[in-house]
């Protein structure tokens, strides 16, 4: 997993299992490239397949991450006892007939621009556990707790990185970016290191954000940059005149890109938040999940194909009500419904699939403190554009939002699905270098219904 480590930081924070969202693995540097750690990441180009026709050209990936309480968000019961339903209102919205959470009110004024579906099931309750699955379709090796590597999933590929294999780049956009932080189960597997993210690490709305490393230093601008293109140029030669199939040679085509990258005048726009008039800025929040949907956006426009946005602390096992009422729901409410209006204005929502979740949801029944635990059995997932059908609600769940009364859909469906809006063959089945069948998302089916 590439990280581009950039000037300021944010702090780390924790789940109840003790990981740490700011863990990270990291590759070498580039000394020909003034400190640049580009090349490996750049293999994802040439490892890149090709996409069947389709509306989708990219997805941006809202991940919040800890578990958002979809009975107080997206699929409330207000008939159910109060020990279940809480304190929340539904409110009416934009599709007649449509309630969600009175905490949700600029999402409530576009429901005919996405869908809800409520039936979203599966079993595994645990953070680290549950997001291996969720990135992979595959269920972890390792119980809840027991792993602190950095990426977990070290041979399943997460779903940024089948996108990037299977999809490929378009111009000087990596194919596979996450902001702010680098997901626990984003790696790419046996894919290997050219299908890694490329990790902006560190929050965008934070006043200095910046791509720092993809501007050259003082003392690697001008002649000193020349000087060591012209190097580098002598370095290919050489290797030219060896095996083409060497691994020298092929990473000097590497070196080549990531040169390119530095140099690229879009790849720089494409991260400039500053040139975003502060209005726009200000519609999405100035908060990380704002700033980095905003970020997002941009991205997808210059050509980026997967973006992940990585946004935690929706663990409430206490104090569920306040902690979704005041700092959680309004940020999502804000950043959500703002990149849905912007790509749409910018003519980018049908050939962008957007997609919010979690790994989990929260308990049907209120805990101690005020607060919900882990439930992973009924979760929303919300989708917008990239060829969906908008304004519908998909599934259903019993009177407490425990279980689907539908036909329930798991996570591999989800990957499937998003893979399927994208044009990926899917139903495909890569072989490991040890010879092992890895069925792509687990063997999942496409949601149908999502699609118009």
């Amino acid at each position: 997993m590439l990280k581009i480590p950039l000037a300021s930081r944010i702090g780390s924070r924790r789940y109840c299992d003790g990981i740490s969202r700011r863990q990270a693995l990291r590759l070498g540097s580039t000394p020909l490239l003034g400190g640049l750690a580009l090349p490996g990441l750049m293999q994802m180009q040439a490892h890149a397949g090709s996409a069947q026709p389709a509306k989708a050209k990219s997805v941006i990936f809202l991940f919040l991450g800890g578990g958002p309480s979809t009975i107080d968000m997206w699929d409330l019961k207000p008939q159910a006892p109060m020990e279940i339903r809480g304190p929340f209102e539904p409110i009416a919205t934009a599709v007649p007939g449509t309630f969600i959470s009175e905490h949700l009110p600029e999402c409530a004024r576009i429901t005919d621009k996405f869908t809800i579906v409520r039936s979203h099931s599966h079993k595994v309750n645990g953070h680290t556990t549950g997001k291996h699955y969720v990135m992979t379709g595959y269920e972890a090796a390792f119980a809840e707790g027991q792993t602190s590597r950095i990426p977990t999933n070290v041979l399943h590929p997460s779903l940024g990185s089948i996108i990037s294999k299977e999809v490929g780049s378009r111009g000087a956009i990596p194919p596979y970016i996450a902001v702010p932080n680098p997901f626990s189960a984003g790696g790419p597997g046996f894919f290997g290191a050219h299908h890694a993210p490329f990790v902006i690490e560190n929050d965008p709305a934070q006043p200095d954000f910046e791509v720092k490393d993809l501007v050259p230093t003082a003392s690697t601008a001008g002649a000193r940059m020349s000087l060591r293109r012209k190097l580098l140029t002598g370095v290919e030669a050489l290797q030219s005149r060896q095996s083409s199939k060497t691994r020298a040679g092929m990473m000097s085509t590497y070196y080549e890109k990531a040169y390119d990258l530095i140099t690229s005048p879009e790849a720089k726009a494409a991260f400039d938040l500053r040139s975003e008039p502060e209005n726009l800025r200000a519609a999405y929040g100035h908060t990380s999940l704002g700033q980095s949907a905003l970020l997002a956006r941009r991205i997808v426009e210059a050509g980026g194909r997967f973006v992940g946005v990585d946004h935690g602390s929706w663990d409430t096992h206490t104090h569920n009500f306040r902690t979704h009422k005041e700092d959680l729901m309004p940020d999502a409410d804000q950043a959500f419904s703002t990149l849905v209006r912007d790509l749409e204005d910018h003519g980018l929502l049908e050939e962008t699939l957007v997609v919010m979740m979690g790994e989990m949801a929260r308990t049907p029944r209120i805990g101690d403190q005020a607060g919900r635990g882990h439930w992973a059995m009924a979760q929303s997932i919300i989708f917008a554009g990239g060829g969906t059908k908008p304004g519908a609600v998909i599934g259903a769940t019993d009177d407490h939002a425990a279980y689907p009364i539908t036909e329930p859909y798991g996570v591999q469906d989800v990957l499937t699905t998003i893979l399927h809006a994208l044009g990926v063959q899917t139903g495909k089945t890569y072989i490991t270098p040890l010879g092992r069948p890895i069925p792509m998302a687990n063997g999942g089916r496409v949601i149908r219904e999502l699609f118009v």
